[in-house]
């Protein structure tokens, strides 16, 4: 049996298999057997080659460079993922950034709406990845994302195939750099490229549009109303008299309407259905929840059509796929149901959108003399910037006022001046 050679500094020991053990006495007190760098057992074909092991052992602790060997294996174990991190290519990387997004907060401390996330993966899926592919994360730089850029820009408007702009290329931009700037937090690149994202341009009509255009009259609202089926023509009064998003009537239930004893009523927004999901989601915001006062113009109508096709029950859909179904009408289904409609209907500006009855309802709404944070409330809108846009009917009314006032101030003036040359 081999044994235990002790040398003038540490020991050595010939193991069964012929193989040479060194072993020494470390700083921390303890003896520590030979081993790698990757904290793996080290032995040595020949006597001297230990020898040699322990010498040079010996030279490091004595100018104090001495480590644990589990610490060492450690940061290397470190510096090796850190490299393969930096190797990293853009598919695997960005894989995992869509995993983190689904369960991290993001910036104001809300976990992401599945419909977001959902967007997102299709932008990554559909046209990142198949742009950059397992390019080295490190090596996607200006110049790469400007020629992405370019080649996005080439992809015709699916709404408007003669538009300048796709609105395509500015949301793909936006996630690229959000998955850019996690890299960057992580430590996979220095730094995020500075690429600055193009502002959002109209894809549906060309930059001199005017948005007033996209208002209707109340005649051509009506018009649209008896052009829908008469199940789901309430939708058309929700919008454009409600001023409700697309998702908040097809999410209204009948619990949703209150009605008073005067024959008022109040319809509270609580929920929408989400065009992405399919399901019922909370709103985009906390402003989106809100009650409003139903005008009396559409009374009648929401009465009877909640006696001709909603279901008794309080959870039932206001606006049921059948009457008195269970199932709300889907996103997809009114969408077509809208198309046929539109088209049928004369005199509406190019491309009438059914948000656009939203549009034209808070516009009168604003043209009654409704002030900027009435008009937030009413809309749900929880940036003041988007309600802006309908400062100018708020001006046009201000405008109409003045000219009135003015009309009366003039011709008082002028029955005074004419009764003073009568006398």
């Amino acid at each position: 049996m081999s044994g235990t050679k002790r040398e003038t500094w540490g020991s050595l020991r010939k193991l069964p298999s012929g193989r040479w053990q060194a072993r020494y006495p470390a700083p921390d007190g303890e003896m520590y057997p030979a081993r790698t760098e990757d904290d793996k057992a080290l032995t040595f074909v020949t006597k001297t080659d230990a020898r040699k092991w322990l010498a040079s052992m010996h030279s490091k602790i004595s100018l104090g460079l001495w480590e644990p060997p589990e610490v060492i294996a450690e940061r290397r174990r470190a510096e090796t993922a850190a490299e393969q991190s930096r190797s990293m290519g853009f598919e695997a990387y960005s894989k995992r950034w869509l995993q983190m997004i689904k369960t991290e907060p993001n910036r104001s401390g809300k976990i992401r709406a599945v419909g977001t996330v959902r967007s997102y993966q299709g932008k990554v899926s559909g046209y990142l990845i198949p742009e950059f592919g397992d390019t080295p994360m490190r090596d996607i730089d200006v110049n790469r994302i400007r020629v992405m850029t370019d080649r996005l820009d080439q992809i015709p408007a699916p709404l408007n195939p003669k538009s300048k702009f796709n609105g395509i290329t500015r949301p793909v931009l936006i996630v690229l750099m959000m998955i850019l700037r996690q890299a960057a937090r992580d430590g996979i690149i220095p730094a995020a490229p500075s690429v600055s994202i193009p502002r959002q341009e109209s894809v549906r009509h060309d930059a001199d549009h005017d948005e007033s255009e996209d208002i209707i009259t109340p005649k051509q609202v009506e018009a649209l109303y008896q052009a829908v089926p008469d199940q789901w023509a309430i939708m058309v009064q929700l919008a454009a008299w409600c001023q409700l998003r697309r998702g908040e009537c097809l999410g209204l239930q009948r619990r949703d309407v209150e009605w008073h004893d005067d024959g008022s009523a109040t319809l509270h927004v609580r929920r929408q259905l989400n065009a992405n999901t399919g399901d019922y989601t909370d709103l985009k915001s906390e402003a989106g929840k809100r009650s409003l006062s139903i005008p009396k113009l559409m009374t009648d109508r929401l009465k009877q059509h909640l006696k001709d096709h909603v279901a008794t029950e309080d959870k039932a859909p206001l606006i049921p796929a059948s009457s008195r179904g269970a199932m709300p009408l889907s996103n997809t289904r009114w969408g077509y149901v809208w198309a046929d409609v539109r088209d049928g209907v004369e005199g509406l500006p190019h491309r009438f959108r059914f948000h656009d009855l939203r549009h034209t309802g808070l516009t009168i709404f604003a043209q009654e003399g409704a002030t900027l944070a009435e008009l937030m409330r009413r809309g749900g809108h929880a940036d003041i910037h988007i309600v802006l846009r309908y400062q100018h009917a708020t001006m046009n009314r201000d405008r109409e006022l003045a000219d009135r006032m003015s009309a009366r101030v003039a011709a008082t003036l002028d029955r005074k001046k004419n009764a003073g040359k009568e006398s």
